[in-house]
């Protein structure tokens, strides 16, 4: 569990998912939300900190010509080599709860903390940092149209991804509460489940999940 202070949520959820439409509602409602998926971003951009560790580890041709890591073509490695998708999480998880535990720093004493961390569930040191986990959970086939038509991957390159993150049931296993965003819950019922959600911890009911 977290030290005592502001509430610290992990929130988790597979590709797709909705998770970030869950971190946006959030922080909406004022919490501080810690995107590590952003902060992995910005190590690997034109000369963030991990770019000089991941070109000694896997060669400069990872590093694409505006200097930042060529994302597809790790994405690739990783897919067909699994002892370099664990090089890769060496170097760049410290530096990522580096960062995220610098950004949790920020809050107000009264201010509900959010890490966002698509690999929480797979990561006992992330689960052992927060007061309640919260998984977003939606139905396989609807995690791969919303992939494909949003950023262009085809449908096997979802479903690799898929492969490699926890199970649906491996992350409600570790849940303490879940929202559930299939096709037919839409947007607003959604945000009503997070608000239901948030006034529960607002509350500071130990009981509430």
């Amino acid at each position: 569990m977290a030290a005592p202070g502001p509430l610290h949520v992990g929130l988790t959820g597979g590709i797709g998912s909705g998770k970030s439409t869950v971190a946006a509602a959030l922080a909406r409602r004022g919490a501080l939300v810690v995107d590590t998926d952003l902060i992995s971003r910005q190590l690997t951009a034109p000369r963030g900190a991990a770019l000089p560790i991941v070109a000694a580890a896997f060669g400069a041709a990872m590093i694409d010509p505006s200097g930042a890591l060529d994302r597809a073509r790790m994405r690739a490695e990783v897919f067909a080599d699994p002892a370099a998708r664990l090089r890769l999480e060496a170097i760049l998880h410290p530096l990522i709860g580096e960062e995220a535990q610098a950004q949790a720093l920020g809050a107000r004493p009264d201010q509900t903390v959010v890490f966002d961390v698509p690999l929480l569930t797979e990561s006992r040191h992330w689960r052992q940092r927060v007061d309640r986990v919260l998984v977003v959970d939606c139905d396989e086939r609807l995690q791969v149209l919303r992939v494909t038509q949003r950023s262009g991957w085809t449908e096997v390159e979802v479903l690799r991804v898929i492969a490699q993150q926890a199970s649906r049931a491996a992350r409600r296993a570790i849940a303490d509460a879940v929202l559930v965003n299939d096709e037919d819950i839409g947007l607003a019922a959604l945000d009503n489940h997070v608000e239901q959600l948030w006034q529960l911890w607002q509350q500071g009911d130990p009981s509430a999940p």
